[in-house]
């Protein structure tokens, strides 16, 4: 199976090899995850302009992903840049970092924390969550106040995330949480140990490992998304 990656950001370099391994670890080994990048557009999505501005690049990738025989696209940001557009122009499953991993952590809990990057993100990811009809499962949006550019350090973030996270249990009653942001890497690990040795045994998931799964057993079973919510996009 061959499946996108998409990093839907115009920063070089910005998946490292060593990113790429964390994300993929969970795939079966016969599943190939290959990366592509948009080359218009900005080079974070840290707010709407950011992702009305990448969009037209990530829906072109998407097209030209399917035609040349990928199975799936991942359009790697938490804000799911470009998602529902693209579902309309492709006949194969595409998933962002949002619906996945919120999926698959309210099978785990009934309240789901939020902990992203900055205080302008907090208003796509509510919007997110409207959409989706979430709002009731979600405890709390929080930031770390780091921009996606300066998530390299990873002392700084795991115990910034540690925090938030923290905060979100003992004062918004959450019982699980996300990482908003698919750049927030190597960090689920390190902040549920830390919250485990709190008192605290409640589950961390990241974003990207839970889209590209998702991505994968979506396409394994043949499934692509619904042509009564998804149409086509009007001959013009």
């Amino acid at each position: 199976m061959k499946l996108l990656d998409l990093v839907p950001v115009t920063t070089p370099g910005l998946i490292t090899p060593e990113m790429e391994d964390y994300i993929n670890k969970y795939l079966s080994a016969d599943t190939q995850m290959d990366v592509a990048q948009i080359t218009e557009g900005t080079a974070s999505i840290e707010c709407e302009y950011d992702e009305a501005m990448c969009a037209p690049d990530i829906i072109a990738k998407c097209i030209e992903a399917e035609k040349q025989g990928y199975e799936g696209v991942f359009i790697n940001c938490f804000g799911d840049p470009g998602v529902r557009a693209a579902r309309e122009c492709v006949n194969i499953p595409v998933f962002g970092g949002f619906e996945p991993v919120m999926l698959l952590a309210m099978g785990m809990a009934d309240r789901v924390a939020i902990v992203t990057v900055l205080p302008n993100v907090l208003p796509l990811i509510r919007g997110g969550i409207a959409k989706a009809h979430l709002g009731d499962r979600v405890a709390c949006v929080r930031s770390v106040d780091i921009p996606v550019l300066e998530l390299s350090s990873h002392e700084k973030l795991c115990n910034a995330v540690y925090e938030e996270s923290l905060k979100a249990i003992r004062e918004d009653g959450a019982e699980a949480v996300v990482l908003g942001c698919t750049a927030m890497v190597d960090v689920t690990e390190t902040v549920q140990a830390r919250l485990h040795e709190a008192g605290y045994c409640v589950p961390v998931l990241e974003a990207a490992q839970s889209a590209v799964m998702m991505l994968e057993l979506t396409a394994k079973m043949g499934l692509r998304q619904s042509r009564i919510t998804y149409m086509p996009v009007p001959q013009k």
